[in-house]
């Protein structure tokens, strides 16, 4: 707070401190309130802060927990045959499969046609078509058709043929043996019977088809040997034989994914184990439980004696309200009536802990797997229940956020009273030093007449100065 003037100069009396007195007298109490008030809304800005970031963090937990899909996660565990050939498979699980053992050998992996020119052309400039023409490619459903321009040559036609958007997986190369040049075609398209069948509409192309123009399958320039033939991949489950056109397998064992990946050797297997994903809901239980007492710390200590938020009233009713929740009474949960029947217990200071006075964790899910989902994400599961609860103190029209929004309220509103009571206070610094102001004039000008009169008595005849 700047001072006016410098109060005092004229008179000698030492104004500037009994200004000072008088404006501290006023404010210094005044502030000190302001600061104890300003701390102390902090401080329970700070304890709710801390009780909403622990229950964010819990409701992020719950909200695993109320989604069934957590809970119906399977996983393949799969032993690979003892081989230097690398994996014979691969598998896919989804949530709906049943649990069990299979072994699964591969008799058969697919393979798509390979289709190479009969008789080898001298170079890759041989011109192909000399009047242009459409070649037509086809396997299984899938064809394209390419039209060549007069003149088009052997290396004309493999770009033509790669470079195509409509090709379906044709991929053309030409092989030079040292003495001719050969088109090789192959395709991606598996699954016995689907061959590649390459036709044309002018006769010049014939010696780039499997099927002449006009002639009967097989009759072109090109040709597919027994062993480059399409094939359907075969494999092996529980000694059930069964065949694809891929090699990828969908519901050869309903809801399961199967891959081969190679053939096996002297009719080698891999060991499939379809089990329940209990390390993952193990995790999110833990979670939980380490959540829940993070939550159930935090309202303690915020209103532990001495904090702001001891015997506030919805800190109480909150604390109550979760160890309720717990008990939930579970309905379609199988033999669980409440998820300390899954293994939980909550000991004498209200923490959640795994417990084995009902049963434990792991012998709930030996015997009722699938139930235990049920208890948390069933319609009126724990975690259910739990989602609306929490929802009704962290969302954004929820409790505890209404009242940090109450609180920052009030500190905006104490921020205003401090800046009003600082004007208030410069202008009673300013009254003031007008006021001495003119104290200090008059005692200068008093001052002034004294000395006046003292030298005019001082000059009159007769007049005695005091010596002593």
């Amino acid at each position: 707070m700047p001072l006016i003037t410098s109060a005092g100069i004229g008179s000698g009396l030492d104004l500037e401190s009994i200004i000072k007195a008088s404006v501290d007298a006023e404010n210094v109490p005044k502030m000190n309130a302001f600061a104890k008030k300003d701390k102390s809304l902090e401080v329970e800005l700070s304890s709710i802060g801390e009780i909403k970031s622990a229950l964010s963090k819990l409701q992020d937990t719950i909200k695993k927990l109320a989604d069934p899909d957590n809970f119906n996660k399977r996983i393949a565990n799969i032993t690979q045959p003892t081989s230097d050939d690398g994996d014979l498979v691969s598998v896919t699980p989804t949530k709906d499969i049943t649990p069990g053992n299979f072994k699964i050998e591969v008799l058969e992996v697919a393979q798509g046609s390979r289709a190479t020119s009969k008789t080898g052309f001298t170079s890759t400039d041989d011109v192909v078509t000399a009047s242009g023409g459409t070649l037509s490619f086809a396997a299984g459903d899938k064809s394209f058709d390419l039209t060549l321009d007069a003149g088009a040559t052997l290396a004309d036609l493999r770009n033509a043929i790669n470079d195509s958007d409509d090709n379906f997986g044709v991929t053309a190369n030409i092989i030079n043996t040292g003495t001719e040049s050969k088109l090789v075609l192959t395709s991606s398209v598996s699954g016995t019977g689907n061959d590649l069948v390459i036709t044309n509409d002018n006769a010049e192309l014939d010696n780039v088809s499997t099927d002449a123009n006009g002639g009967p399958p097989d009759s072109g320039g090109i040709g597919i040997t027994a062993g480059n033939k399409a094939k359907s991949a075969v494999i092996k489950v529980d000694g059930i034989t069964i065949t694809n056109d891929t090699n990828t397998f969908k519901d050869a064992v309903q809801d399961m994914t199967i891959t081969a990946k190679r053939q096996s050797v002297d009719g080698e297997t891999a060991k499939l184990a379809v089990s329940y994903d209990r390390e993952s809901v193990t995790t999110l239980i833990d979670e939980f439980i380490a959540n829940y007492n993070n939550a159930i710390g935090q309202l303690g200590l915020q209103s532990r004696v001495g904090k702001p938020l001891n015997s506030d009233a919805t800190i109480r009713t909150l604390s109550s309200q979760m160890v309720n929740m717990l008990s939930t009474n579970l309905t379609d949960a199988g033999p669980f009536t409440s998820i300390f029947d899954i293994g939980l217990g909550v000991d004498k200071k209200g923490y959640l802990e795994k417990s084995t006075l009902v049963r434990s964790l792991n012998t709930a899910m030996d015997e009722n797997f699938d139930d235990i989902g049920k208890a948390f994400a069933g319609e009126n599961g724990v975690a259910k229940q739990f989602e609306s609860f929490l929802d009704n103190y962290v969302s954004s029209k929820g409790i505890l956020k209404q009242r940090e929004d109450n609180l920052n309220t009030q500190v905006t509103d104490l921020e205003d009273d401090v800046l009003k009571h600082e004007f208030r206070m410069t202008e009673l610094e300013s009254r003031l030093r007008k006021q001495y102001a003119g104290l200090d004039v008059l005692l200068a000008q008093m001052q002034s007449t004294q000395q006046y009169l003292g030298a005019q008595l001082a000059s009159l005849p007769g007049f005695t100065r005091n010596k002593s």
